[in-house]
């Protein structure tokens, strides 16, 4: 009793008496703006589509007249990669286009729109009932922003470097101009910022590369968001279930897990054992907030989790179970533009590729967006699926490599999740003593997921299992 009373007793004492914002049983749209879609061809000063490292032209009004599509596919929020004024010229032969070498904090880029432009897409993106969350720069300015040489005593110099017992925090991230947030002005405008993009009508913020960030700043900012009810998120590259539980109980409410992005990377796209991922679900009990969480296949940092294979059929078919899969566990998903068409890419910046909608499309890529979309209705439809308990089943060893078992459950609500690794299809009978379940008899019941052929039934004291290869399956369970 007391362990199940453990991640509610943190979380009281992070927030006081303060209700802490939620964002679970939502379904995240990630944006890079400029390479959505290009909404007014009249601020594409130095637009150059064939040059990756160039601006490609998309923008606010792009992404608010291309809201029906984040609708339809089925998301619920959207995540956007900073749009303020950025440094005006490129580094290291590369534009600015991805909103990470900011120049001031409190304007939009002129290749995205203008502010008015913002509260446009904020308007409407409300009343399509979604929320917003914005990528907020706290550790940096661009390289070549007129702050750096007007305020040098903002910045961390070779000195603070040389001298520091933290160099993640004290040294430069990348080279870019790093931040000193003990510094009275520099917090000052840093608490500032959020105020006035949450005043525009921000729901969340996702707070970039916080490892770099001074702690003492950032406990700040957290108590000043939790107050005003914005949602947080925070990008610790390569966390684990250990880092997001240290995070949730400082304040943050989500942080991405990393570790699960590489084990579903390893499992789902490549040859690896299921077991890999269990081990991370398994320290799910770890975290204060297991429901917000937030899960990934790709991002804008990473490679597309398409790339995963040589071969793009192969990619596209493995792109579908990655969903699927993702789409049953708790937490919040996050969804990268073009994942749900397996884009393919490499590296930054080839992992930034332009967005392409329904009229260019391939018939495999429309396949697999009709998957995303079913399983993002398969999940906003079951309460257990958005937002139930999650439960690890004990597979028997000799199947743990290619079958994990967990059950979602909310209320009088049960689902059955079974993710499966083989490359052919497969028949397992397993006892339920053995797998720690309780269930009633039950006849052969289909999968929740269309155009996928999944059985599940119960007899006899054993649960009875027929997947299909390389594939995640959901069941409601008696």
């Amino acid at each position: 009793m007391l362990k199940s009373l453990l991640p509610a007793l943190l979380l009281a004492s992070v927030a006081g008496a303060q209700t802490a914002p939620s964002f679970e049983g939502e379904v995240i749209y990630q944006v890079m703006p400029d390479r959505f879609f290009d909404g007014d061809p009249g601020n594409n000063a130095g637009v150059n589509r064939g040059d990756p490292r160039a601006w490609h032209g998309g923008d606010l009004a792009g992404l608010t007249q291309k809201l029906p599509y984040v609708q339809k596919l089925g998301a619920t929020a959207l995540w956007l990669t900073p749009v303020y004024r950025q440094q005006a010229v490129n580094s290291f032969d590369t534009a600015a286009y991805h909103g990470y070498w900011p120049a001031d904090f409190r304007q939009v880029d002129p290749h995205f729109g203008s502010l008015a432009t913002f509260d446009t897409f904020i308007k409407t993106a409300k009343e399509a009932g979604m929320k917003v969350v914005l990528d907020q720069v706290i550790n940096h300015f661009g390289y070549e922003a007129p702050a750096v040489r007007q305020h040098p005593e903002w910045f961390n110099g070779k000195a603070q470097c040389d001298a520091s017992q933290d160099r993640d925090v004290d040294c430069p991230l990348a080279g870019l101009p790093d931040l000193r947030q003990s510094v009275p002005a520099v917090r000052q405008q840093l608490l500032e910022n959020a105020d006035f993009w949450r005043a525009r009508g921000v729901d969340g913020f996702r707070y970039d590369a916080i490892k770099h960030v001074e702690r003492p700043f950032l406990l700040d900012l957290l108590k000043k968001d939790r107050a005003a009810g914005t949602w947080t998120l925070g990008e610790w590259y390569d966390a684990d279930a250990g880092t997001v539980a240290e995070w949730q109980k400082q304040g943050f409410d989500s942080l991405f897990l990393f570790s699960l992005q590489a084990a579903m990377r390893g499992s789902v796209m490549g040859t690896s054992s299921l077991v890999n991922v269990r081990e991370v679900l398994r320290r799910s009990n770890e975290l204060a907030r297991p429901g917000e969480v937030a899960l990934f296949l790709d991002n804008h940092d990473v490679p597309r989790f398409a790339q995963g294979s040589f071969f793009e059929d192969e990619g596209q078919a493995r792109t579908k179970y990655g969903l699927r899969a993702l789409l049953t566990l708790k937490g919040v998903p996050v969804l990268y533009q073009g994942t749900e068409i397996a884009m393919r890419g490499g590296a930054d910046p080839d992992n930034r590729r332009d967005m392409r909608f329904e009229a260019q499309w391939t018939p495999a890529e429309r396949a697999v967006y009709d998957v995303a979309r079913d399983a993002i209705a398969v999940r906003k439809a079951s309460a257990a699926l958005s937002r139930g308990e999650q439960t690890l089943l004990e597979v028997p060893d000799r199947q743990a490599d290619d079958l994990l078992l967990l059950t979602r459950e909310q209320g009088n609500q049960r689902v059955l999740v079974a993710w499966h690794g083989g490359l052919k299809r497969q028949t397992y009978s397993l006892k339920l003593s053995t797998l720690g379940l309780k269930a009633n008899a039950q006849d052969v019941t289909r999968t929740l997921f269309a155009g996928q052929d999944a059985k599940v039934s119960v007899k006899g004291g054993y649960l009875h299992l027929s997947l299909p290869p390389k594939d995640a399956a959901a069941f409601v369970l008696r």
